[in-house]
């Protein structure tokens, strides 16, 4: 899922190294290995919300319940992930960062492990809240650290990096957790996933520094958040593109093959190339976001809100879908890394506070955006999503750009 770039420091107050807005110690080193771990960390979380996906028929044949009550194992968490991503930093207070991380990381261990065991439906379901708790909680501190684990010219390419792991979640977790959980059982597959949020916690453990609480997070200061025009049209930009996304891409399957005429055994190869994109996107988003924030942000609101809107025109064939899908994964790749990267410019001061509200609502626009695509593809012909999300993304870019005067964000 960017952040205080070179030129900051000639335009702004605060800088990335003022323990008073950071946390971040003037003499401190850059700890890329503690990036890196916490990459791995967003790796496993978006591994565990999405994996559900790949396994609901076994689940469902193995718990005797619908394919339908099944998708409340994704469903479920992403609810709960917006619930927590501001509750959790307002109830731990002060507390150093690193102990809750690693805290919301043991979690995650045995909140998987608590799944892979589940006797009965009820107590999966039970489970997948605590893997929300852990999401929410998890990324709504992870997502502004780089502020405070490298110097301020280095924050987009550690921003990149952390947000890295979502897109190697989509090409590289999910795909492998459901290869697993088909040889094997659904079960393997939820332990492997503890199993590895077990080396998460000791890699933070082992590389994280100390990460002392600057103040506390509180509810006031959560809805302080809302007089600041850039956190403001930050959230409303970040709710209309994650909305509009996933209201298309959940039923990208059945685009590709009835509008593209794509053959079904093609559509995993392709959803792999997608994510492929995705990564690169991050990345190239990540070196932008460092040069003209504003211009990026908008650039791929636009770019995106055409590229699904020319869907139901130049996707009628298999090259155009194709073509067009992979071009959809370059650019919503950096929707993270960039979006993120204008909450932490446009709220120096409050990084976690913005942070929090920023994966609040990108979480619940998951769960939205699967929502009203589902509605729509029920009422409407399947090009009905496609307009509804295109239409939203630029209504996205609107937005950004009547923030084109904000300092911060240029």
């Amino acid at each position: 899922m960017g952040a205080i770039a070179p030129e900051l420091e000639g335009r702004h107050d605060v800088t990335a190294t003022d323990p008073a807005t950071t946390g971040r110690d003037a003499s401190a080193k850059n700890h890329w290995f503690a990036v890196s771990a916490v990459a791995f960390g967003t790796f496993l979380l978006v591994t565990a919300e999405q994996l559900p996906i790949g396994l609901l028929s076994p689940v469902g044949s193995a718990l005797s319940v619908s394919e339908g009550a099944a998708g409340l194992m994704v469903t479920v968490p992403s609810i709960v992930a917006a619930v927590a991503a501001p509750v959790v930093p307002v109830l731990v207070g002060r507390m150093d960062r690193r102990l809750l991380l690693v805290a919301l990381m043991g979690l995650m261990t045995l909140a998987n492990l608590a799944s892979a065991l589940a006797p009965n439906y009820a107590l999966l379901i039970s489970a997948r809240v605590l893997v929300g708790v852990a999401i929410g909680g998890f990324w709504a501190i992870a997502g502004g650290l780089a502020v405070r684990l490298v110097s301020a010219p280095l924050v987009p390419r550690a921003t990149a990096i952390i947000f890295g792991g979502v897109g190697a979640a989509n090409v590289f977790g999910v795909p492998i957790g459901t290869v697993i959980g088909g040889l094997a059982s659904w079960r393997i597959a939820f332990g492997a996933l503890s199993a590895l949020a077990l080396v998460v916690l000791i890699a933070l453990l082992a590389v994280l520094p100390p990460l002392t609480a600057a103040q506390p997070v509180g509810l006031r200061r959560l809805a302080d958040q809302f007089r600041n025009q850039g956190v403001r049209v930050g959230i409303l930009a970040t709710f209309l593109i994650v909305t509009g996304h996933f209201a298309a891409y959940t039923f990208i399957s059945p685009v590709l093959q009835e509008l593209s005429g794509i053959d079904a055994r093609l559509i995993g190869p392709l959803l792999f190339g997608f994510g492929i994109a995705g990564v690169a996107g991050n990345f190239i988003a990540g070196a932008a976001v460092a040069k003209r924030l504003h211009a990026t942000v908008l650039t791929i609101a636009a770019a995106l809100g055409v590229t699904v809107l020319l869907y139901p025109m130049a996707g009628l064939t298999a090259a155009g879908g194709a073509v067009l899908l992979i071009g959809w994964g370059l650019v919503y790749g950096g929707v993270s890394t960039s979006l993120q990267t204008w909450m932490i410019r446009s709220a120096p001061q409050a990084v976690e506070e913005s942070s929090a509200l920023w994966v609040a609502v990108f979480n619940l626009s998951i769960g939205l955006g699967a929502l009203a695509g589902g509605t729509i593809v029920d009422a409407l012909p399947l090009q009905g999503i496609l307009w509804l999300a295109g239409v939203l993304v630029l209504v996205a870019g609107l937005a950004v750009w009547s923030a084109r005067r904000n300092d911060n964000l240029r």
